[in-house]
């Protein structure tokens, strides 16, 4: 939609002044201050004689480019004073409904995409964590691996972990960390459901000392299918 007004940063009115020498009925050219009469369209032209502002189409006409015409003759030393306003369409703008960028974008800020961003290429100039769910499990667990990438969980029981809810299919290719830490008691144990596959295909097999800490690494190869890495067992204790 096309901008009227006043603008801090382009100039989208202009104002000439020309002093009449007498008998003249139409005005165009180079005005006293130098400066030449040019407009893109008449509808947006306000004329002025000594002040008074004149009637489009009745006190003048703008049928003829860049000319007020139609004028009553003007006396010596008439002032008649034109404004033109500056019509504009901000090119190169995304509507809110979205759109296409097709050159490079440099954002110095933060950046937030609530939905999904999908992009060909990627290139990132520092290290990017991916988001790490910290709980203690007592009960069965569900993990949520839309919104998770790495998991660090404290066992204060024997656990299930129970087949994903949500659809895997979304993150097919992602890899990522299961930390599992023995509490005091230890002896705790991790039961994968089925969407789970083990190396060998038997169970998985943690560390048994209490507080010991083991990481088990993963990869979502398809939908429900979700690959576990052989466990890598009794991290040693960082002091």
């Amino acid at each position: 939609m096309a901008y009227i007004g006043k603008s801090p940063q382009f100039g989208v009115r202009s104002r000439f002044y020309f002093t009449a020498t007498g008998s003249e009925t139409s005005i165009s050219g180079t005005s006293d201050g130098g400066t030449t009469l040019i407009y893109t369209d008449g509808a947006y032209v306000d004329v002025y004689l000594n002040g008074v502002l004149l009637v489009a189409g009745t006190d003048y006409n703008t049928t003829t480019a860049n000319t007020i015409g139609g004028l009553a003759a003007l006396s010596a030393n008439d002032i008649v004073e034109i404004i033109v306003y500056d019509v504009f369409s901000v090119a190169n703008t995304l509507p809110s409904t979205g759109g296409t960028i097709t050159g490079a974008v440099t954002v110095a800020g933060n950046t937030t995409v609530s939905g999904t961003l999908s992009t060909q290429e990627i290139t990132l100039n520092k290290a990017v964590s991916g988001k790490t769910e910290t709980a203690t499990l007592s009960v069965n667990k569900t993990i949520d691996f839309d919104t998770n990438q790495n998991f660090v969980y404290t066992l204060g029981a024997s656990i299930n972990l129970t087949n994903p809810t949500t659809d895997t299919s979304d993150s097919i290719g992602q890899s990522g960390f299961i930390m599992f830490i023995q509490d005091g008691t230890g002896n705790r144990t991790v039961s994968p459901g089925s969407n789970y596959t083990i190396p060998g295909g038997g169970a998985l097999t943690l560390s048994t000392t209490a507080n010991a800490v083991d990481m088990v690494p993963y990869v979502i190869e398809a939908a429900d299918k979700i690959r576990l890495g052989t466990p890598q067992l009794a991290y040693a204790a960082i002091t």
